[in-house]
């Protein structure tokens, strides 16, 4: 059974770093799409960023882009996603998803398969 538990979640202030990792068991990261997701308090859970197969495709959404990168660790078989500048709105459970997902399907959460039990990320001073 393959499983993607998520650490490095916390509090940061705004404008600071943070990096989660979704370290991969009963599977190798390389063979699944992977993808992040968050859901803040009275939102509906959202795309964030997702590493294709080949590792060599990555996608984010359009708020994140240029703040937070996605990368893949084979050697100890995780996904990274590096955050930076946060702010407020970044506020939120982050989960690491990951399954055999179509290229047209990659921000739909609902495409992904396994997940994680969440981190949480609070921005605040």
């Amino acid at each position: 059974q393959v499983q993607v538990p998520e650490s490095g979640g916390g509090l940061v202030q705004p404008g600071g770093s943070q990096t989660l990792s979704c370290d991969m068991s009963g599977g190798t990261v390389s063979g699944y799409e992977v993808g992040w997701f968050r859901q803040a308090p009275g939102r509906e859970r959202e795309f964030v960023a997702a590493i294709r197969r080949s590792g060599s495709r990555t996608h984010y959404e359009d708020s994140v882009k240029g703040r937070l990168t996605v990368s893949r660790d084979n050697a100890k078989n995780a996904v990274i996603l590096q955050m930076n500048s946060l702010n407020a709105e970044d506020t939120a459970v982050y989960y690491c998803a990951a399954g055999f997902v179509i290229l047209s399907q990659t921000r739909v959460w609902s495409s992904y398969r396994y997940w994680g039990q969440g981190t949480q990320v609070t921005v605040s001073s």
